[in-house]
Formats: C-alpha cells, structure tokens, sequence
C-alpha cells in the first residue's frame, strides 16, 4: 500500500522508544492533547452527575490501559460525552453506587461482542445513522448545559463570562494554533472572575477533585438479579454507544494517516479499559473524536505513546493544580461544551441543498435516529431504531427494481426472465406477476439475472408451482447461480 507523503505509515512503539526525536514528539503531542482533554473530562463529569474527580480518573485510567493493551495507534480514549450521556440517568435515578457495576458490564459486553465478531458488523449501521448519531449526540450535550445557563440559581454574568468563551474558542485559533483554543478560554475566564472577585459557580462546587492517585475501588451493590436488571440496560448503552463513537474516530484515524485499524482490536482495548476504569471509580468512556484530531492532526502524534503520555499528563496536572481547577468557573465549561456541540453536529448534513439531493429514505432515517434520542434520552435506543428503520427503508427500495418480463417462446411454452434481488421484500408479491389463467402448459421461470437470497423467495416460487399445477401447467426455473441452486434445493418443497 502506498503512503502519502504528509501521512507517513505509524511508527511502532519501540521505534519511537528508541528514537529521542520520534519520543519527544509523541510526548509532546500527549501533553497537548491533555490540555485539551483536562475541561472536557471536568464538563462531561457533570453532565454525568459525578464528581469532577471520577471524569479526570476515568480519563487517566482509560487512556493509559488502552495505551498498554492495544487499542488504535494514537488514538486518544478517555471519558466521553457519549458515555456520560448514557449512564446519566442511571446515577440520578439509582445513585452513583451503581456505576461501577454498570461500567464493569459494559466493558464485559464489548469484550463478549468483540470476541463474537459483532464488532465488526458496526460497518453495515449506515451513514444517515453514524451522521443522526454525532448529531444527536450533539442535541443532548447542548440540552445538557441549559441548566448552567438557565438554572435558577444562576447569576447573570455568566451570561456574558460564557459568551467571553465561546468568542476566545472562535477566535483564539487565528492567532495561533500551537495552544488549544478551549484551555485558552478556561485561562481567560477564571482570571478574570479570580481578579476581579465576580461570584459564580465553580467546579469546586460540583464535587471532590482529586489530591493523589486514585485507589482501586469495588461493587459497593448487592451482586444479585435486581441489580442486574437496573444496570444491564445502562451497560448495553456503554457498550453499543462506545463502540460506535470509537469506531467512527478509528475510521477518521484511518483516513488521516493511511493505516488500517482492527474492530475486533478496539472492542478488546475499550472493554479492557472501561473495567479498569470502574474499579478505579471511573464513569467509562471511549475514543475522543476531537482529541484525537489534536493529537495526530495538529501534534502529529503516531503511537501508543501519545495516549499514554496524555493520560499520565492529565493525573499529573489536575493533582499539581488542584486548587486553580477547583476555580474554574462552570461558565467556563459551559463555553467549552457549546463549542463541543458546535464542532460534533455534521452542519452539512441540515444544509437545504444536501436534504434536497439526500434520498428521502435516507433523510427520514436520519430524522427518525435524532428524534428518538431526543425523546428517550438513550443514544443506544436511537441507533438500533435507526437501524431498522433503514433496513426497512433499504429492502422497500431494493424490493422494487426487480422486474419480471414475459416472452412468448411459442404456442406451447411462455418463458418468464426475471431480474433483480430476490429476498422476503420483493419475493412477497412476485407471486402476483405471472399470468396464471393464459399461460400455456408449459412456463419457464428464468433467473439467470437475478439471485435468490432466503427461504421466501423459495417458497415463493413452489408457490408459483403450485398454482400453475392448479392451471395444469408445469415450471420449470432455470439458470439459477451457484448460491441459488444450493439454497433452492435444500428448502424448496420443505416450506410449505
């Protein structure tokens, strides 16, 4: 396979280890993304409703596992928005004891999914599915900042301390690009709400933050089936959630340096690490899309070094800084996640000329898929309906381009060619499209342009025997491929 020239193939990790150059910048580049990664763990921890500590150790443990165990070159795993969005309710409803257990599940689940393969039929969710996802993703974390913005408690100048964010997010890249926009802002507002004395929400006010290494922790729960039946649900979420976000940055990944990475790969390292992360009081997670682009991107980061190195930074800097982040302004934050919102929603995709040439199928899928995640606050539930919703749409399509033409041979024989897909969708009514009463005795059925995929069609054409017999005329169907021939002579005769 050929490489370009701007994205060389990914060194290993002992290249790197061995070269000072290679490990300073994949050092470097982990240092940078962990400036990045620092706001965005605090953000998602609250719309987790955990402590700011539980986000940051998540992030850490995450990140360094999947660095040793395997998961793609230079992508960076940490705590998520996706995730948070997902065990939210659970923590609300049942209380932040039945996280670990949940979490544990869910790395449980993708370890199982990835050793059965499933992993990699993530392939055939569409792309009006993966685009309704990210987009709904980004609904949910806008929605979940309104009560940083619209709470009762809230003071007024937040307003304008938000704003002052999001401007030096847009604005601050113009400059330079060297250092994350997002941790800029973070600076930017707390100064000014430190200098100036201005009262306002802090992340010291949403919880602990931590002052050493974490400590490996337990299930505090009941290990029983009640338990199970609260949790399960919530980790399936985790699990089907995190590998399709993961999935979607390794795809990105892939294009960005020419490499290929391994689904089955991801499942294990994103198991792996969401276990190690629950039993250090972690919230789980998965890959970071915008993380990631800083880190092979803008950092040029191409190894496992990079991840790991982004982990230990964000441990290191959150204990040395503990009291300056327990300063942040949740204005601050808040700025941090509209803008999160903002680079997650695929814009293109709502522009009224994509609609206007997107297929109509196509567009309901993706309405439908944002609709129901909206409604049920589960991005697990969103997708699986999504996915159905387009296979339905997919086999309506595909059930009308099979056409069936009727050719007098002569007097005695008519011959039928049939073209196109012939599955439950389009074999249902081609029972219907043969002229049973004026047919002669003798039809041929001939399918040399089309493909029987399943037992309808079978049954279907023993029907179209079985009522010609009634006519006292014979079929006979010929010129069926390999696959056919097989699947026809098994079950045909043995459906009805």
């Amino acid at each position: 396979m050929s490489i370009a020239p701007h994205a060389p193939a990914a060194p290993s990790v002992l290249s790197a280890l061995r070269s000072p150059r290679l490990l300073t910048r994949e050092v470097l580049a982990g240092v940078v993304t962990a400036l990045a990664l620092i706001p965005e763990a605090i953000s998602f921890s609250v719309v987790a409703g955990v402590d700011p500590a539980v986000g940051l150790f998540s992030s850490v443990v995450i990140a360094v596992v999947i660095s040793i165990v395997g998961g793609r070159p230079a992508m960076i795993s940490a705590a998520a928005g996706s995730v948070a969005l997902v065990i939210a309710p659970l923590v609300r409803d049942h209380g932040v004891a039945y996280l670990v257990p949940a979490v544990v599940l869910g790395g449980v689940f993708q370890l199982v999914l990835g050793f059965l393969g499933v992993a990699r039929l993530m392939r055939f969710i569409p792309r009006s599915v993966n685009v309704a996802f990210v987009n709904a993703l980004a609904i949910l974390i806008f929605t979940a900042q309104l009560p940083n913005l619209l709470g009762p408690d809230v003071p007024f100048v937040v307003w304008p301390l938000t704003a002052l964010g999001v401007g030096v997010i847009i604005g601050f890249p113009f400059l330079t690009k060297a250092v994350p926009a997002p941790l800029i802002a973070v600076v930017v507002v707390t100064t000014i709400t430190i200098v100036f004395g201005v009262a306002v929400p802090t992340v010291g006010d949403e919880g602990s933050l931590p002052t050493a290494l974490p400590g490996f922790g337990g299930i505090t729960v009941p290990l029983s089936l009640e338990t199970l039946q609260i949790v399960a649900p919530y980790a399936f979420g985790v699990a089907i959630v995190g590998l399709i976000e993961t999935l979607l940055t390794a795809q990105l990944v892939d294009s960005l340096t020419e490499t290929r990475s391994s689904a089955w790969r991801e499942s294990w390292g994103q198991g792996i690490a969401n276990i190690a992360s629950a039993f250090f009081g972690g919230t789980g997670g998965c890959a970071m899309i915008g993380q990631t682009v800083i880190n092979v991107k803008t950092a040029g980061a191409r190894t496992r070094v990079s991840t790991f190195a982004a982990g230990a930074s964000v441990l290191v800097l959150t204990i040395v800084l503990h009291d300056l982040v327990a300063q942040i302004p949740m204005a601050a934050l808040t700025a941090v996640m509209l803008m999160v919102c903002v680079a997650t929603f695929d814009w293109h995709s709502v522009r009224p000329r994509t609609l206007g040439r997107m297929p109509l199928g196509e567009t309901a899928v993706m309405v439908i898929t944002v609709v129901v995640v909206v409604a049920t606050d589960n991005l697990a539930t969103g997708v699986l309906v999504g996915v159905v919703v387009a296979a339905l749409v997919f086999a309506r399509r595909a059930a009308h381009v099979v056409s069936v033409v009727r050719e007098p041979v002569h007097e005695h024989t008519v011959r039928y060619r049939v073209r196109g897909a012939l599955f439950f969708a389009s074999s249902n009514d081609l029972v219907t499209r043969f002229s049973y009463a004026e047919d002669p005795e003798r039809v041929i059925v001939d399918l040399s342009d089309a493909h029987v995929f399943d037992a309808s069609t079978v049954a279907a054409l023993d029907g179209i025997e079985q009522r010609y017999a009634r006519h006292g005329s014979t079929v006979e169907v010929v010129n069926l491929n390999t696959g056919s021939v097989a699947l026809h002579g098994r079950l045909s005769g043995r459906l009805g």
